[in-house]
């Protein structure tokens, strides 16, 4: 659990994640609740993915940011879920230093990817929306791939930045974290090394790496609203919110989430359903995402329907009419 460094002072090697409490009972049960959406995450996620990659219709730049969100939601969750259920089959709750900072470097690098993603995303919607007619040649692929490719890397040189400071930190005890995962809070806590300068350095990054994609987000969707309240015709308002719909309802749940997580002040209240509230963006987004995109997409459920066809007659054999 410690060990003495040569100044005679206790330095913690391993963490105790105090995760939902300590009730066996409750554990089996938390168990196979995760397990379920776990498996329905990454099946939906990785069913996107397929049918975006093997749909010839789907190769469009909304369905092409829509398969980078599904391969980053099925390893964001992986980095949360798998270890977590397999301390309740165990019990053992222990995670080591260096272990507990790979995992959060891998949740910062992904949620902040996801931040610049879901903020890609809305630009696609407004240049489709607001202007249709330069949409084909200002979204074409050489550009949708350097806006994939920076949503990522944006996302890995912050997590690489903050995590590389956290790791310079001393933890001489306590070493029990009051969370599910190592999370930046609850984790530089326990430090009794002087914290200040991590604490600057993230907030400059939240803000430099979060806060723009927000914003633009934002921007990007009262443009939307603004002018589909433009269009005359009731039919030409709905079909233009469909397109936008659902990826709305994905962004206010995962930023409502963590505005309240990491902006709001931390009241009692707050801080002790800190858990539950992150349980929505770690846990629910990334099996909400492929579920929205499916059932609210004509698109995706007509691929996802000539897949099924193909499946049950594969080839060039055409299926009986009382078949798909």
């Amino acid at each position: 659990m410690a060990k003495t460094d040569q100044g005679n002072q206790t330095t913690i090697t391993e963490f105790i994640l105090l995760e939902f409490g300590s009730h066996p009972g409750l554990h089996v049960f938390l168990f196979l609740l995760f397990l379920v959406i776990y498996i329905l995450t990454v099946a939906g996620n990785i069913l996107i993915i397929v049918l975006v990659v093997a749909d010839q219709h789907l190769h469009t730049p909304m369905y092409f940011f829509l398969g980078n969100l599904s391969c980053l939601d099925t390893c964001y969750t992986s980095t949360i879920l798998p270890r977590m259920m397999a301390s309740f089959l165990t019990n053992e709750y222990v995670i080591s230093v260096n272990g507990c900072f790979l995992q959060y470097y891998f949740f910062t690098w992904l949620a902040g990817s996801e931040c610049c993603l879901l903020s890609v995303m809305s630009y696609d919607r407004y240049v489709a929306i607001c202007k249709p007619l330069q949409y084909a040649t200002h979204m074409n692929g050489k550009f949708c791939l350097h806006l994939a490719a920076g949503s990522w890397i944006n996302g890995m040189v912050a997590s690489a930045i903050v995590t590389s400071l956290m790791s310079r930190l001393i933890f001489c005890g306590p070493s029990e974290i009051d969370h599910f995962f190592c999370d930046f809070t609850p984790v530089i806590k326990l430090s009794c090394s002087d914290t200040r300068l991590i604490e600057l350095v993230t907030l400059v990054l939240a803000s430099i790496f979060t806060l723009p994609p927000f914003l633009l987000t934002l921007i990007s969707y009262v443009c939307i609203i603004i002018t589909i309240l433009r269009i005359p015709s009731t039919t030409g308002r709905q079909k233009a919110f469909s397109t936008c719909s659902s990826h709305l309802i994905v962004v206010t749940t995962f930023y409502g989430t963590l505005i309240i997580v990491y902006i709001l002040p931390k009241t009692k209240m707050l801080r002790e359903l800190n858990k539950v509230f992150s349980v929505f963006y770690t846990v629910l987004t990334p099996l909400a995402n492929p579920l929205i995109y499916s059932l609210r997409n004509k698109e995706v459920m007509e691929a996802l329907r000539k897949a099924a066809r193909n499946s049950v007659c594969p080839g060039r054999l055409k299926c009986s009419p009382t078949g798909f």
